[in-house]
């Protein structure tokens, strides 16, 4: 049958990213309690496509998806996306994949169980001579005002707050405690089950440890940056911190990153399913 994807155009015009966006579909990703948990993502994956070619041929993006959709790690997201690249005849290859990460979490006096969701991306990118892979979390904490608690005779203000941090990962590491230093770095974390000695202690925990949304941002810094010491698996990480004010018309925001001495900054030119909450 003709293969009208492969015959030539006349345009001269180069396309930087060809292929498919907002793919649905069921995928299996490393989990630290269980060594694999399935879940559900959104998935764009995108080559770049000569000036020579009319179009590419978007059925091999899904045929090799689901090759690999059942075991996603960092190296496997890469090997897919080479798959993709040389299959295709690409010079890059690229791709990004935001799925809801599910976390069994316990209240901390009852110890009721409940399901926490936190939402994470990969992103990734593959030519002939680099391979880039980020990974973002991004996780709901609790924070007290520093400034209402010092000035108020009684009570704070407090709200809720996110923090979202993007890793670019040399080694293993687990989401899980990715999450855990990140929600002790807030005045407190969120649970799906709290019963009432539960929210007493949460109430009172984030009450004697008030946090500005820049005291998260370099505590979450500095968690990362000693993040599991001998191994110390992120070469680059970005922090981002927006607490939505519960007494201002306006929410409160915090930005900081750190590259090591060998790293470049980050070129990866995936677009998120999400954008930055700074944007």
């Amino acid at each position: 049958m003709l293969d009208v994807q492969n015959t030539p155009d006349t345009r001269e015009i180069p396309l930087q990213k060809v292929g498919v966006r907002h793919l649905r579909y069921p995928v299996q990703v490393l989990d630290k309690a269980n060594g694999t948990q399935r879940t559900t993502a959104s998935v764009d994956l995108f080559v770049n496509l000569s000036q020579h070619y009319k179009g590419t041929h978007m059925s091999r993006f899904i045929e090799i998806f689901h090759r690999h959709h059942t075991a996603l790690g960092m190296k496997q997201f890469l090997s897919m996306l080479e798959e993709i690249r040389t299959s295709l005849q690409a010079e890059c290859a690229f791709g990004s994949m935001a799925f809801p990460f599910f976390v069994e979490k316990h209240a901390p006096v009852s110890h009721e169980a409940g399901i926490m969701s936190y939402e994470c991306t990969y992103e990734g990118e593959v030519s002939k001579t680099r391979q880039d892979f980020f990974i973002t979390v991004c996780v709901p904490v609790t924070t007290v005002c520093p400034c209402s608690k010092a000035i108020s005779r009684y009570g704070a203000h407090n709200q809720r707050g996110q923090v979202r941090v993007r890793l670019q990962n040399k080694s293993l590491f687990w989401i899980e405690d990715v999450i855990e230093s990140i929600e002790a770095s807030a005045s407190g974390s969120l649970y799906s089950v709290l019963k009432r000695p539960d929210e007493k202690f949460v109430t009172e925990r984030a009450y004697e440890n008030p946090r500005f949304v820049e005291d998260v941002a370099r505590e979450v810094y500095l968690a990362l940056r000693m993040f599991s010491a001998c191994e110390r698996p992120f070469s680059w990480f970005s922090v981002e911190c927006e607490n939505f004010e519960s007494i201002h018309n306006h929410n409160a925001y915090a930005y900081t990153e750190y590259s090591d001495m060998e790293t470049e900054a980050p070129h990866l030119s995936v677009p998120l399913h999400q954008k930055n909450i700074g944007d």
